[in-house]
């Protein structure tokens, strides 16, 4: 094989692999690890764990999704976007579903560790993020194909991701080894109203996906929520997420919980907050909702680190 052809090779599996959406999976870690150094719990093994083992789920997600749009005809030659490389022929189809697998079973064996410190919650949080991760697209009742994505994502990567993290360094802290159940104190309130942040984000993420993919997904019977309630619906919901992501740090700000203003610190982010919903205001078309996609990334990233900052300070 020529070396034009392994590089060629290479990148097809950066591009199913899609290394422009990890923002979503180590986001919420970001916060999560923010939160506990704010509350005393950081734990680094635990933290390092939960971002290798976040990390490794969004792949197998991503070769799941590549694998199962592209065998139910969502992915097509008509589609917008990013290429999918199993619809494009650039890697055989069994061999993605092959790689998910693998990519999964890694995270299972990250997860070992994490199990081992966080006990039966981390077990069931583990398998159910599998399980979802390869029921967004695939399976007998796909997620993503019933409109049921959204929830999908806010509740993974934005509720079960931020408060695991800081479960799983809290629990560490407390040097117990496989609770049954949460130990006292390891489910701190703060840490749920910090994923809302973060899931908000997340979902807005995959509502300017779906909102450029409407027409291609009607056709393929993938009815997302920008398919049942059409682009003015997605467009209100992208704001609606948006809004209540910058309310959670004012949230912390005046909830006279010992708070200060380094809380404040992700309204920095609003200037870009504001350039990409103009955005995904106006636009339908692959050619502008692209850039909107990596922008709103970008925003949640830098959201995510800011108020993590502002946590921990």
């Amino acid at each position: 094989m020529s070396d034009s052809a392994e590089i060629s090779r290479t990148q097809a599996w950066v591009m199913a692999a899609r290394p422009h959406t990890l923002p979503a999976a180590s986001s919420p870690v970001l916060v999560g690890v923010g939160l506990a150094l704010g509350l005393g719990v950081f734990e680094p093994l635990p933290a390092v764990a939960a971002l290798v083992g976040a990390l490794l789920i969004q792949v197998g997600t991503n070769f799941a999704n590549d694998y199962y749009d592209a065998e139910k005809g969502a992915d097509t030659e008509e589609r917008e976007g990013f290429t999918r490389v199993t619809q494009a022929g650039l890697i055989p189809a069994q061999t993605v579903k092959r790689a998910m697998y693998a990519t999964f079973l890694a995270s299972v064996v990250v997860g070992l560790y994490l199990v081992a410190v966080g006990g039966v919650p981390i077990l069931v949080i583990g398998v159910l993020s599998i399980l979802s991760g390869i029921a967004y697209t695939g399976g007998p009742y796909p997620l993503g194909y019933h409109g049921l994505g959204d929830v999908f994502v806010f509740v993974f990567f934005g509720v079960v991701a931020v408060v695991g993290t800081v479960y799983v360094q809290a629990a560490a802290a407390a040097a117990g080894v496989f609770p049954v159940a949460p130990p006292a104190g390891t489910l701190p309130t703060a840490a749920f109203a910090a994923s809302v942040a973060v899931g908000t984000l997340n979902t807005a993420i995959l509502v300017v996906n779906n909102l450029r993919d409407v027409d291609t997904d009607r056709k393929a019977g993938k009815n997302t929520l920008a398919v049942r309630f059409g682009r003015t619906g997605a467009r209100a919901e992208y704001v609606l997420l948006l809004v209540v992501a910058y309310l959670v740090p004012v949230y912390f700000f005046v909830s006279r919980a010992g708070w200060d203003a380094a809380v404040l610190l992700p309204l920095l982010t609003l200037p870009l907050a504001a350039t990409v919903t103009r955005t995904v205001l106006r636009y339908d078309d692959g050619e502008h909702l692209d850039p909107a996609l990596s922008t709103t990334g970008k925003l949640l990233f830098a959201f995510a680190a800011l108020f993590a900052v502002g946590l921990a300070l």
